[in-house]
Parts: C-alpha cells; sequence; structure tokens
C-alpha cells in the first residue's frame, strides 16, 4: 500500500523517534462510532469534573516537541506541535471537535495520552512517504485551505510524498490531499514520540486505536517506525 522510511539525518538528530503506524483497510466512515462518540464524552466529562486535564507544555510530552521544533527553527509557540494545539483546545473549550468518525477517534487517542497523531488517505498518497528535512523548494497546501500554498522553510523536518509536503513542521498541521474524511476506505494513522521512555506509552496508545478502528474496517494492522527500523511497508 505505501513505504514509509525516516531519512538518515532525522533519524540521527532525533534518536528517539518512534512512530506507530496503525492502518486500517475497508474502513466505513459512514456508519456511527459508537466507541469514539463515549471515548470523547469521557474525556469531557473527566475534564469538566476536574479528574484529567490534558498535557500543556509544562508536561515532558509535549516540551519535548517545543524543543525539537526549535532545534529545527520554528516557534512552537506560534506553530505548535498538533497535541499540543488540541489539548489547548480543549482546555479552553471544554470539548473536541467533530470532524468525522476516524478523525474523531485519533484526536481522542492523542489527547488522551498526550501524543501527536495524525493520518493519511492512502488513496491520494503518491510514492513512498518520507520524513525528512525540508529543502525550501517543495509546497504544502494546509488542510481546509485548498487554495492555500506555502513553502516549508529549508531545515523543517516534514512528511512527504512524491507529489509534496504531507505535514509541517513534524506534525504542526496536515495537507489538504491526504486528508480523511468519511469516504476514505484505505487509511494509515501516526501516533509519534521523540522520547525513548515513552515507547511503552505509544504501544498502548496505538492498540487502543487500532481496537477502536476495528469495529468498522475489513482489516487493521500496527507497524513501528523508528532509527532503527527506518523503513517500512503498510
Amino acid at each position: 500500500m505505501a513505504v514509509f522510511h525516516i531519512a538518515p539525518a532525522v533519524a540521527d538528530a532525533f534518536p528517539g523517534t518512534s512512530i506507530a503506524l496503525v492502518t486500517a483497510t475497508g474502513l466505513r466512515g459512514h456508519e456511527p462510532w459508537p466507541g469514539t462518540a463515549e471515548a470523547l464524552e469521557d474525556l469531557e466529562r473527566r475534564l469538566a469534573d476536574g479528574s484529567w486535564t490534558p498535557a500543556d507544555e509544562s508536561d515532558p510530552r509535549i516540551e519535548a516537541w517545543h524543543t525539537a521544533y526549535r532545534s529545527f527553527g520554528t516557534n512552537p509557540r506560534r506553530l505548535r506541535p498538533s497535541v499540543d494545539a488540541l489539548g489547548r483546545r480543549m482546555a479552553k473549550k471544554g470539548t473536541l471537535p467533530r470532524i468525522n468518525p476516524a478523525v474523531d477517534t485519533y484526536n481522542s487517542v492523542s489527547v488522551r495520552h498526550g501524543l501527536p497523531a495524525g493520518a493519511f488517505d492512502l488513496a491520494q498518497v503518491k510514492g513512498d512517504i518520507e520524513i525528512r528535512y525540508a529543502d525550501g523548494g517543495e509546497e504544502f497546501t494546509p488542510l481546509g485551505e485548498p487554495d492555500t500554498v506555502e513553502n516549508p522553510k529549508p531545515g523543517e523536518v516534514i512528511y512527504a510524498d512524491a507529489a509534496g509536503v504531507l505535514t509541517r513542521c513534524w506534525n504542526h498541521r496536515d495537507a489538504h490531499r491526504t486528508r480523511v474524511t468519511e469516504d476514505s476506505t484505505d487509511v494509515v494513522f501516526v501516533l509519534e514520540t521523540l522520547q525513548e521512555s515513552l515507547h511503552g506509552l505509544l504501544d498502548t496508545a496505538a492498540r487502543e486505536l487500532r481496537d477502536r478502528l476495528a469495529p468498522h474496517a475489513q482489516g487493521t494492522a500496527v507497524h513501528r517506525l523508528a532509527p532503527a527500523t527506518p523503513r517500512v511497508d503498510v
């Protein structure tokens, strides 16, 4: 379906990186996903009663991403890691956005565990997907802004395929082209950490995500991308 790989320069700079790739084939995005609805409502109840709060930038899980962003010249308080932005929004509004079942599912897992998450519609991916440093000549069209074209800064970490950039600033924002909708049937979901101490948490989050996807897909699987295994077929 697709090949993911980490460029050697990124692997060397971030040796604790571990990325869980959770694939779902035959996804059914138009049917009800009661498990996701319940998970979202549970998080919102716990936030309201004070028994849980989203991780913020003082949390080591988020702080590590802020440090990484600064290392490639990005201000993480202006362009925030996705999990940081999502947690801040939830803390302020008391709710998580409802987009569609697949997106709502990875958002709930992301904020629950304090790990960045995203997803790509594999039908829209062109060629291999590489995590690498931008050279400054690539083009990126942000999610929800199909008429906007940006150029990532040289040295910024990006996900990219043969047709362009799929994420800015590692996980700040996804591209419009590979967005996941109710009509997406073959999807790869991404969960990430930069810290070796959080590899167990990543495993837990990936299993949770897979378990929530499984009732609504023909097949699911979990793959792991890391400096020691820098190329994975999914």
